[in-house]
């Protein structure tokens, strides 16, 4: 058996899997602000898990940010408490056995590629579009973190192919202009659409406005659909990943994978073969959003179960 926790900024999810990756439990609490008592919250669903199951498992976690394996510390975590913690270090000495912790947009991209919509390809990109724009990248169902451990991290390079009237771009929490996390978004979205309409929308509501024939809310998603493309086809000309999956509340506007691979062809590099098909496919996500906690199961490979 497998145990996955997904640790987030508002809820811990967990779940155990089979071998097989058949879900057998699952249970969610609110994730306290505190360390000290995130652990407690964490080591507690580890023991329920494995009382309704009847048996112990490996346990893999997904956080918000990264551990440093030179100092065994957590960076980069917008919950900030757990910034500068030996995080994997102290759930082993409370669990009684190994954890491994990685970034939950490389536990999307896991999941994805284990058993979702990327199952058996060789390099697939999990993008997380959301509240922030993230992603994660898994090669031979490895996860890539990289030298700096920010592989994926695509949402702070700059839109490509900026037109004049996107020019310097919308500003970035990370203190620069026109980051692709900023146009692409949830709040990016609806930022976008406030300022060329002067309606404040949720997104939910300028895609139902869109899809009931309003010029305003379509042409919004006109160009969320050409943004996507240009910062896929950037990162396509870098990486060329067999698969692209859709992951995150923005993934969900219907018919947006569609949209985006038919625009592809404008910005991917093909000098002289522009009417070869990009090979890339772009997916949506095939567990949703329980991708996240269930690559974080995946984390140990088969042969290193219990």
């Amino acid at each position: 058996m497998r145990i996955g926790i997904d640790l987030g900024g508002t809820k811990i999810e967990a779940i155990a899997l089979s071998p097989a990756g058949q879900e057998i439990t699952r249970l969610r609490v609110a994730t306290p602000r505190d360390y000290a008592a995130s652990l407690d919250a964490i080591a507690g669903l580890v023991r329920e898990l494995e009382r309704a199951a009847g048996a112990q498992g490996t346990v893999g976690v997904g956080i918000p940010g990264t551990v440093v394996p030179r100092t065994g510390l957590v960076k980069n975590a917008n919950s900030t408490w757990l910034n500068g913690q030996p995080l994997e270090r102290d759930l082993a000495g409370r669990l009684g056995r190994p954890v491994r912790v990685m970034n939950d947009a490389n536990c999307f991209a896991l999941s994805e590629a284990t058993d979702g919509a990327a199952a058996g390809a060789h390099v697939v990109f999990g993008v997380i579009l959301g509240t922030g724009v993230g992603g994660g990248i898994v090669v031979d169902g490895g996860c890539l973190a990289g030298a700096n451990l920010i592989a994926g991290e695509w949402g702070h390079n700059p839109l490509p192919w900026l037109t004049p009237d996107e020019q310097p771009g919308p500003p970035c929490y990370c203190g620069k202009r026109g980051c692709v996390e900023a146009w692409l978004s949830g709040p990016g979205f609806e930022r976008d659409h406030a300022q060329h309409t002067g309606v404040t929308l949720s997104g939910q509501e300028i895609v139902r406005a869109a899809a009931s024939g309003d010029a305003g809310a379509a042409a919004t998603l006109a160009r969320y659909h050409d943004r996507l493309s240009r910062a896929l086809a950037s990162l396509i000309n870098v990486l060329d990943p067999d698969v692209v999956v859709l992951g995150g509340g923005m993934s969900n506007i219907a018919g947006l994978p569609e949209a985006t691979c038919a625009l592809l062809p404008r910005h991917v590099f093909a000098v002289g073969a522009s009417s070869d098909p990009i090979a890339t496919r772009v997916l949506r996500a095939a567990h949703g959003d329980s991708s996240g906690v269930r690559g974080a199961a995946w984390l140990w490979p088969t042969s290193e179960e219990d």
